[in-house]
């Protein structure tokens, strides 16, 4: 079967920046996909549901926050041995709480000025979203 005739797996994504000119990224917990390697967190978007309804639903049920807004950042896709997914990257810059790894997933702060974040591997479709977010701020 090829990329066109599997099904699109819609996923919203957001990145968390802070004001310290840093990102979060989580490790993907074992029993998933590619776990141990690091993602933008985020998940299904359900149907019916919004891009930033589902982001929003996202940021709580993984890291415990609340988030008001979010600016869209790309829309890519990329074509996993288990799924083809169309990810919705959003930029967020004000959440309330501290993120926590509620799925007991590590998280680790990154810096958007540095080459290759200090955690590793990252997850494939990662990469595209982390060199848009240093494009568009650099």
């Amino acid at each position: 079967m090829t990329a066109d005739q599997r099904p699109v797996t819609e996923v919203a994504a957001g990145i968390l920046l802070d004001g310290q000119g840093r990102y979060l990224l989580g490790q993907r917990p074992a029993g998933k996909p590619y776990a141990g390697y690091w993602e933008v967190p985020g998940g299904k978007i359900e149907a019916g549901e919004s891009v930033f309804a589902a982001l929003k639903r996202e940021m709580q049920e993984e890291l415990g926050i609340e988030i008001e807004s979010s600016e869209e950042l790309t829309v890519l896709e990329h074509d996993y041995p288990h799924a083809y997914v169309r990810l919705h990257v959003g930029i967020i810059r004000q959440w309330s709480g501290t993120p926590r790894g509620c799925e007991g997933q590590a998280l680790s702060w990154e810096l958007i000025g540095a080459q290759t974040p200090s955690v590793g591997p990252l997850l494939p479709a990662a990469l595209p979203m982390l060199e848009r977010l240093r494009s568009l701020l650099a």
